[in-house]
């Protein structure tokens, strides 16, 4: 994930284009769980922007949307603040669960 991957933007949008709903109130949802989210987004090409959230208690989502532009739109309307790169802090902040562990070792051994 290089710095700066969340300024490229896909196919040019209209102004009047605007983050959907369910995508903001999911991102509301997340951060009330969690006491508060901090997100980065990152460009995944033709499928638009990922979403990564990392509440206070070190738990991780994410969500996907049309394009960089719209994901910061989601994030500011949700009151999200948006990091601009995966600093130190916010990566030791995360949590991986049970769940997540067992499928990178079942990757690992398969190899």
């Amino acid at each position: 994930m290089a710095d700066g991957s969340d300024t490229t933007l896909t196919a040019e949008k209209t102004a009047t284009e605007q983050a959907p709903n369910g995508l903001v109130s999911g991102i509301k949802s997340f951060a009330g769980a969690h006491g508060g989210a901090k997100a980065v987004i990152e460009y995944v090409g033709k499928r638009g922007a990922r979403i990564v959230l990392v509440g206070e208690d070190g738990a991780w989502a994410d969500q996907f949307a049309d394009g960089t532009d719209i994901a910061r739109q989601a994030c500011a309307k949700a009151g999200v603040a948006v990091e601009n790169a995966w600093e130190r802090e916010l990566m030791d902040q995360m949590r991986p669960s049970n769940d997540l562990w067992r499928s990178m070792a079942r990757r690992t051994m398969a190899r």
